[in-house]
Parts: structure tokens; sequence; C-alpha cells
């Protein structure tokens, strides 16, 4: 009996991927539900499973090739014999392999329902190296964040399947790793001439694809730039401020430069292109518009004052504004249902959950984790979920999950020093609120001139939906809270 072997369903809004790699090859047996192949769309990369056990009869795709959702990629023979169709024409790599242990294959993993494909980022390891089970071997860059490809046994990198920069869809074939088996470092790996180990920063941690990236354009030593990332690893952000301030004696020996370039051609993300596609269609789509009001924050500022210590000191976690902000708006979306409603076609879907996006900077640009049941949640366990999410976004761990769903979108472009802006919706939401910086100015109270912390808000909404009273009351009601409140805690 044969089974085909075709591309799942990826999500509403992917419908093609690229093929990464095949973890299994064809005469290779294999058990039900074990990854078969690796597939990389703009959003991320996922393993295909197979449906059932046998033997890998046929690939009908091969790697690097672009595949619809449904495409067929392959087939298996049920209770067929598990002879290699190719013996040995391929010589092993360089590496000398010991242990004849079984050849495990790494897949593009999945990552959400929208994910499809990604690109392969860097390498980690080389042909021929030892691997531990859960050691990162390859990076993958998706539209919404970078992400590391763990071993799942320990063992020697025998194959790599797909190279850098190859797009590849959800459950393709990266590499394969024979378990338990002792390797011997491979001959110096084929590195367009490099005759230098990968670099790593001063941790021992290889660096990932962006800060490896710069490196390697300004000449810098990693060994002397200190990471910030996860794990000790060097950051896109902590190279570049590495370039900025480092001295001749910590750049690395290269060729000299041609002083002549004034411009560079970068091929852009893929999470920059879905943000540039994503924001576009959000201009596109909806009937944007933007109220402005503003905020006293003397009352937000005394209560982080008079509770900073107490706070930290029970919860180990610093009363920021992002969790007044977040229970603020919470408030008010409950009085106008309509900033936490979304359009979809001709009927209106109201959420009766509260799930609060919030956006974060990372090297790779702008992503958005949601705070899950926010109304559920006390100040502490937000601002516990913030900071992790802020980590994890600047190491590149975030979960695709973890960015979807959201019903209502805060962000905070006053940490950047911005007075005044128009956020832009994340459809297919409804409402964001921007905030500003904090600046002191003159306002009257009490007829008198007197000079405050303020903060200009700006709430960007979809006209189709929410009315021009529903959004100005939903910012005077965010208004209200942060100035008292005193306010959210008798639920007024």
């Amino acid at each position: 009996m044969t089974t085909e072997i075709r591309v799942p369903a990826l999500g509403e809004s992917v419908t093609e991927a690229t093929i990464a790699r095949w973890i299994k090859q064809e005469g290779d047996a294999v058990s039900a539900d074990e990854p078969l192949v690796e597939l990389e769309t703009d959003k991320v990369s996922v393993e295909v499973p197979a449906p059932s056990a046998g033997v890998l009869s046929s690939i009908a795709a091969k790697e690097g090739d672009t595949v619809e959702v449904n495409a067929l990629l392959g087939a298996i023979e049920a209770g067929g014999s598990a002879a290699k169709a190719k013996p040995a024409a391929e010589p092993a790599p360089a590496a000398t392999v010991q242990g004849g242990g079984e050849e495990v294959e790494i897949q593009v993993p999945a990552a959400g329902e929208s994910v499809t494909e990604a690109d392969v980022g860097e390498w980690l390891k080389k042909e021929g190296d030892r691997v531990e089970a859960d050691e990162p071997i390859v990076s993958l860059e998706t539209d919404k964040a970078a992400m590391d490809v763990p071993s799942p046994v320990s063992g020697v990198l025998k194959e790599i399947r797909a190279k850098a920069g190859d797009t590849v869809e959800v459950g393709a074939v990266l590499a394969v790793v024979q378990q338990g088996a002792g390797g011997a470092k491979p001959a110096p790996a084929k590195t367009n001439g490099a005759a230098h180990a990968p670099a790593q920063a001063a941790s021992g941690a290889p660096l990932s694809p962006a800060p490896r990236r710069v490196v390697a354009e300004r000449d810098l030593d990693p060994s002397t730039i200190h990471g910030t990332g996860k794990d000790g690893r060097i950051t896109k952000g902590d190279a570049l401020a590495a370039q900025k301030s480092a001295p001749a004696s910590a750049r690395a020996p290269s060729a000299p430069k041609d002083l002549g370039l004034r411009e560079e051609r970068v091929r852009m993300s893929r999470l920059r292109q879905t943000i540039a596609t994503r924001l576009k269609e959000a201009q596109d789509t909806a009937a944007m518009l933007t109220t402005f009001n503003d905020v006293d924050m003397t009352a937000v500022m005394d209560l982080r004052k008079q509770y900073k210590e107490l706070f930290e000191k029970k919860h180990g976690i610093k009363l920021g504004f992002m969790s007044l902000f977040v229970k603020a708006c919470v408030h008010a979306l409950k009085e106008v249902p309509d900033v936490n409603a979304e359009i979809d076609g001709t009927d209106i879907i109201y959420k009766n959950h509260y799930d609060i996006g919030v956006a974060v900077g990372s090297d790779k640009g702008l992503v958005v984790p949601v705070v899950r049941d926010a109304d559920m949640m006390s100040l502490a366990e937000i601002e516990l979920a913030i900071a992790d999410y802020g980590r994890r976004a600047r190491s590149g761990d975030l979960k695709l999950e973890e960015m979807q769903g959201g019903t209502f979108t805060i962000s905070n472009g006053g940490i950047y020093g911005s007075l005044l802006s128009t956020p832009i919706l994340n459809l297919p939401q409804s409402g964001i609120l921007g905030m500003h910086r904090i600046e002191e100015r003159p306002v009257v109270r009490n007829g008198e001139v007197v000079v405050r912390p303020m903060m200009y808000l700006a709430l960007s909404y979809d006209h189709r939906i929410v009315d021009g009273k529903g959004a100005v009351t939903f910012l005077v009601r965010v208004k209200e809270n942060l100035e008292d409140p005193q306010r959210l805690l008798l639920d007024l």
C-alpha cells in the first residue's frame, strides 16, 4: 500500500513553502509521525511527519523547490524493504564517523499555523562536528523571528542538506546526525576561501547570522564583544554597538577596504518583508483614523515611587508603566467593545477575552508578543510576562504562537524619544494605542499654571467598525484610569 506525503495546510495566509532539506532519503525506513522533510515559509520552518510507517519509496520534490499547499512531496510504501536507494555513491564528508549509530534527521520545526517556510541563516556546526542533544546547530529566520534549531540527539553532524540562504519549508530536512557516533573533526570547511573557524563570542557561543554579518562586514573581533543575548550570545545590537566604540586593535585583520563604496545593498529579511507587507495591507484595507489625548502621569509616577521597592521585593520585578497601561486599556475595552472586535467579511467578531499585544523592538524588526487574558492577570504577572517577551525577542527565542491572536495592541514609541505619532493597525485588530515620551509641560490646574509630567496618547482605529464617539470614549477612559489609578481598583 502506498501513502502519499503532501504539503500540509500552513495557515490562512500561506500558500507555498520551500523545501529546506529531506531528513529521510529514498529507501529509508520511517516510523509513523517521524519527521520526513523540512519546509520553510515566510513565517517559520516546519517539519512534515510520516503519515504511516514503511519505507520512503520516492521523493517528488527536491531540496530548494518551492511547493504549494497540498503538493506531492513523496510516497511511503507500507512494509517495504529498507534498502538505501543510494548505497554510497556520495562520499561521506571529511569527518570519520565511528560507532555506526542510528541516523536522525533534523527537520524544519512547525512554528505556527500561518508559517510554512523560513530562510536558513547560519550553520553553527559543520559536517563532522560533534553535537550534543538540544545543542543549537543552525539558525532559521522567519518573517516573525529568528530561531535556533537544536539537535534532537547527541552524535556527529553527518550531513548538511540545506545551505545558508536557502528557503526551506516546514518539515524539510536540514541535516542528518548520526546518533552516538564519536566523530573526528572534518577537514577544513569550504567557506568561500575563509581559512578561519566560525566566529564565536567570548563565551564560546557561535554567532547567529545577523551579528555574524555585522562582525564580518566591519572586521570586528567577536571575542572582544560582550554578548547580551541568551547564554552570552552576541546580538546584532551588541555588534553594532561594538563597531561604534571599538579601537583599531579590536578589529579582526582583513583585506584593505574599498573606501570608495558609498552604498550597500542588503537583502531584506523575511521579517522585514512581512512587516512591510502587513503595514501596507493595514493602510489599504482599514479605514484608519487616529485620535489624540494627553495624560497627566503624576499619579502613576507617584504610585511607582511609593511602592517601587516593596513591589520589586515581593514580586522580583520592577513596577513599570506597561502593566498599568495594559490594565487601563482592558478596563476601557470592556466599556467600548468595538475596539476589541474585528471584521471578518460582512461579520463583526466581538472578543470576550483580552489578549493584549505589546510591541517589542528587536534587532530584526518589530515583533508583537501577546499577553493572554490580561484581564485575569495581576500587575506583577503582566510585568513578568512583558519582561520575558522582551528578553526573548532580543535573543530570537520567541515562538510564533506567542505572537498570534491578539485583540488589541499597545506600542510604546516613548522609549525611543517619540513625542507624537500615528501608529498603524495590527490587522485584523481594530485598535492600537501609541504611548509616547513623558515630558514636563505647563498645564492649568484649578486656575493655576503648573508643570506636570505629560504624555501624548494616540489611538489609531478602524473607522469601519469603531465610531468616532467610541474611539474618543475609549481614549478618555484610558486617560482617566491613569490619572486616577484607584478607578481600576474600584472598577469605575
